[in-house]
């Protein structure tokens, strides 16, 4: 009779076997499984994945002490391990010894801090306890914990979706309590000293994201991240707003009778790392019509549109520098045609809109900037300026041909730091652009969406 004992088995194949028994209950084949895993328990005792099946199989079955001793052995033999805590927390919370239930919780916490199960497990743990305030805090470090636009596993769905809601309750309540003492201090100093702090309380009560600029040439410190700037600032928008009708007129003659002067706006060698902009590369669909080009003038476009080259020319802060600036242009973009997320090459110019043409029927405008999904500064309305640091963007039609207003983009030390650095001397790599426009929108992405950079 051959009495050998069966050879200890490895990690691997303790795992193989563990995962053939939860295939078998997930066919519902339960007995089979169940006698698989107990004969695996006879060949690993020890093993922590063998442990914790086993506790989380005598948890579901209502035997919490089980379930407790089986998930301390796991514990004891792999606490690096933070699903095991939480498990342990779990078995502690049917016991009712909630003490020790915190303290496993924050032993999974201390082994990985953005453990999405434990975060929820604290959240609930606190919630229970009265305290909605820390909840709403901890369950909104376990939504951040989920990737924009990723989908969340069945198992923590329902549990992410009470999340949200007790954490925008809890914004509410915040900003009600808020409302009456702010409400005082915009009625004593005036609205526009409270923007800020506004945007602040936004920030902190998590309805508006906080960007930050991220070009991808150059990057200027210690100029102010300021999304979108007023209208005071620029006292030279009024004149540009004044020829947006012949502009336009000009723009609509161009697109009669020159259309052979446009050209693919994205126009780089096929060997180049295009990424999100390799469908427009090279393509007629996103065109431009250039009266300067890095510094240089088409002396025919500039003789078809007069006034555009006039206004422009008047513009205090645009900059000349060689080979790189001014740049001034029309954009047109085809119908159904997407411009990808992007970011900007500098941060030391300025973004200022102005359309020609918004969408057809509509008496709201083209939103400019959209954060969570919801228009937070300004909208593009036809011959009025827009100023702001869009150095992040996704640019859309809405299925009718793009067409119309300018950018400009201008040297940011010129709007706000003359003293930085010896001032309009600090022009490396500035620019005046004008980009024709129509049924856009700009959308500032999220740092997981970022892309590779596009070398213009």
């Amino acid at each position: 009779m051959n009495s050998a004992v069966p050879a200890p088995l490895d990690d691997t194949a303790i795992i193989r076997a563990l995962q053939v028994c939860k295939a078998e209950a997930a066919a519902g084949r339960m007995t089979e499984s169940d006698q698989l895993l107990a004969r695996l328990a006879q060949r690993a005792p020890d093993h922590p994945a063998v442990l914790n099946e086993l506790g989380v199989r005598m948890l579901d079955r209502r035997a919490a002490e089980q379930a407790h001793a089986l998930f301390v052995r796991a514990t004891t033999a792999d606490p690096g391990h933070p699903a095991l805590w939480a498990n342990l927390a779990s078995s502690l919370k049917v016991l009712g010894r909630r003490a020790e239930e915190i303290d496993a919780i924050e032993k999974a916490l201390q082994v990985q801090p953005r453990h999405l199960s434990a975060l929820l497990q604290k959240g609930v743990y606190f919630e229970e306890s009265g305290d909605a305030r820390t909840a709403a805090r901890t369950y909104q470090n376990a939504l951040a914990c989920i990737a924009p636009g990723a989908e969340p596993a069945p198992a923590v769905r329902e549990a992410l979706t009470h999340a949200k809601k007790l954490v925008d309750e809890d914004h509410a309540a915040l900003s009600a309590a808020l409302e009456q003492p702010l409400a005082a201090i915009r009625e004593r100093h005036g609205l526009e000293r409270q923007r800020r702090v506004d945007l602040c309380l936004e920030a902190l009560m998590g309805k508006r994201q906080v960007f930050y600029s991220q070009p991808t040439w150059m990057y200027f410190p210690e100029l102010p991240a300021i999304e979108f700037f007023e209208r005071a600032d620029f006292p030279w928008l009024d004149a540009i707003e004044a020829a947006s009708p012949e502009v336009r007129a000009e723009l609509l003659r161009v697109l009669v009778a020159d259309r052979e002067g446009l050209q693919p706006y994205i126009d780089f060698p096929p060997n180049m790392p295009l990424d999100q902009f390799r469908e427009l590369n090279r393509s007629r669909r996103w065109s431009a019509y250039f009266l300067w080009n890095q510094g240089e003038a088409n002396a025919g476009h500039i003789a078809r549109c007069p006034v555009t080259a006039r206004v422009l020319a008047a513009v205090p802060p645009r900059p000349r520098i060689e080979a790189r600036a001014p740049t001034a242009f029309f954009s047109i973009l085809d119908a159904n045609t997407k411009i990808p997320p992007h970011t900007g090459v500098t941060n030391t110019r300025l973004t200022v809109h102005l359309p020609f043409i918004v969408p057809l029927g509509s008496d709201l405008g083209a939103p400019i900037a959209v954060f969570n999904n919801r228009i937070v500064g300004i909208e593009l309305r036809t011959g009025q300026l827009a100023v702001g640091d869009f150095l992040i963007a996704e640019t859309q039609d809405r299925g009718r041909p793009f067409k119309g207003g300018p950018i400009m983009s201008i040297q940011r030390d010129h709007v706000d730091y003359d003293r930085v650095d010896g001032g309009p001397g600090v022009q490396v790599g500035a620019a005046v652009d004008f980009v024709a426009k129509e049924n856009h929108r700009f959308h500032h992405v999220t740092r997981a969406r970022f892309l590779q950079p596009l070398g213009r």
